[in-house]
């Protein structure tokens, strides 16, 4: 097992994209059921190719873009089979001057502990990504704490999907996936009792965008990726707060596959949202210092 270490470039890389999904291991086996991948695409209006993880190392690297990547254990709540996080790490070790692995642990899991430190141990992960709807867990419930401890003592980052999710829309009941598991309040409690815990709160939390925001302001452990929305739709709130006091916190992030880098870049461009004094922060220099990148 190689465990990955970072070895990225700032100065040769334009951007840090924070939000990068791993949907197709090297087996091609695909991170969530038939069902749900068919209802995420309808739902984003894609039906773009997933590809595996060197190919999206070769697409970022033609972007001068770093990438944060990971998958998303949801085996309690999907009865699906997550891609291994090992594998993704060892895929980010092949290419240490373009990604950054995060793991993933079902937190409903008996041995959900074990795993994350296996993960933060042997495989290096920078970070943990968090899907609380997917995963069917309530993240302010206190049996979920011994694993926040371990990531705030490891420095490990948090990072939670919060708001609307295409996964399950338009199928009956939304697949039984509850969205107010989501609702980015609850981390708030989280965040006051791992205050060095860094979270990052990701996607605007339509329609829950106050919450977030309210969470953000008070709490400065706490983090908001701008992914999964084209930047022509982010609410007046969001852009003004990044604009002014979340400058510092505020994090480029895609959604890719289903979002790509290109269009949000184009359209935030298009869209002329961020002071150009600002836009450096959002792109590459917040994230750069949350993952404690070397300069």
């Amino acid at each position: 097992m190689t465990r990955y270490e970072p070895a990225i470039d700032l100065d040769s890389i334009d951007a840090i994209d924070v939000h990068v999904h791993i949907e197709v291991d090297s087996h091609g086996h695909a991170s969530l059921p038939d069902d749900l991948a068919e209802a995420a695409s309808k739902y984003f209006r894609t039906d773009g190719p997933r590809p595996d993880l060197d190919s999206v190392a070769a697409y970022y690297r033609e972007r001068k873009t770093a990438a944060v990547v990971f998958s998303v254990d949801a085996v309690s709540e999907l009865s699906h089979p997550p891609i291994s996080s090992a594998e993704i790490a060892e895929g980010a070790a092949r290419n240490c001057d373009i990604m950054i692995p995060f793991g993933s642990v079902d937190p409903r899991r008996s041995d959900a502990l074990d795993r994350i430190r296996r993960q933060l141990d042997e495989n290096g992960m920078r970070g943990f990504k968090f899907h609380p709807t997917v995963q069917g867990f309530d993240p302010s419930d206190e049996r979920y704490y011994p694993l926040y401890a371990d990531l705030q003592a490891a420095g490990a980052v948090a990072l939670f999907h919060t708001g609307q999710t295409g996964i399950g829309a338009g199928l009956p009941g939304g697949r039984g996936l509850r969205l107010g598991l989501s609702n980015p309040i609850l981390l708030d409690s989280v965040a006051a009792d791992f205050p060095d815990l860094q979270i990052v709160m990701a996607h605007p939390s339509v329609p829950w965008q106050e919450e977030a925001l309210a969470v953000a302001t008070h709490k400065h452990n706490t983090w908001i990726d701008l992914s999964g929305w084209s930047p022509k739709y982010f609410p007046a709130e969001l852009v003004r707060h990044a604009n002014t006091q979340l400058k510092d916190r505020v994090l480029f992030g895609s959604d890719f596959p289903l979002l790509t880098p290109d269009r949000w870049r184009r359209d935030v461009e298009t869209a002329d949202l961020f002071k150009p004094e600002v836009l450096p922060g959002i792109l590459k220099e917040n994230a750069a210092r949350l993952l404690g990148l070397p300069g």
